[in-house]
């Protein structure tokens, strides 16, 4: 497989865009349904998520850690744009991976999840880690392809959970 160049990967990711993307507040979305790999995200679909009850200060710190994973997420892409793969596993690792559950609490915050709620995180925890590997062999032998792909696989990790459950 050839290496890709940072254009070479926007042109990927914009022409595997949907036709809707950027559309206003009338913008369905279940349009993901439509995407090979994709995982499905629509209403009349999915049954409702399962409310989940935290206490209020350990919900207020699992939604941060929530929302540095996006934010991690998000950087891991910039890196992996530039071809950073060293940088984009480190993040990968230390924010997302396995390395990460101490850092988050995850002990205690597992005693509060149902058991398919913990597995969930621990795939995602697990899918992070593993793309980290791959992106540190992309470091070497420079084909994005098989790096995005185990991104994807983090990703649709993070999707599958927050499909299914929702704290309270």
């Amino acid at each position: 497989m050839q290496a890709h160049t940072p254009f070479t990967f926007m042109l990927l990711m914009i022409t595997a865009a949907p036709a809707s993307f950027g559309q206003g507040d009338e913008h369905q979305h279940g349009h993901a349904a439509n995407m090979p790999g994709a995982v499905a995200n629509s209403a009349a679909t999915e049954p409702a998520a399962t409310q989940v009850q935290f206490p209020e200060q350990l919900r207020d710190h699992t939604l941060a850690n929530m929302r540095d994973h996006l934010r991690a997420l998000s950087e891991i892409q910039a890196q992996i744009a530039t071809q950073n793969y060293t940088l984009a596993a480190e993040i990968a690792e230390q924010r997302l991976g396995m390395t990460s559950l101490k850092r988050h609490g995850a002990s205690e915050v597992a005693k509060y999840m149902p058991q398919g709620m913990q597995e969930a995180g621990s795939a995602m925890h697990r899918a992070a880690s593993r793309f980290a590997l791959t992106a540190q062999e992309s470091a070497v032998d420079h084909e994005m392809g098989k790096s995005v792909a185990a991104l994807a696989t983090l990703t649709q990790a993070c999707v599958a959970c927050h499909a299914a459950y929702r704290l309270r």
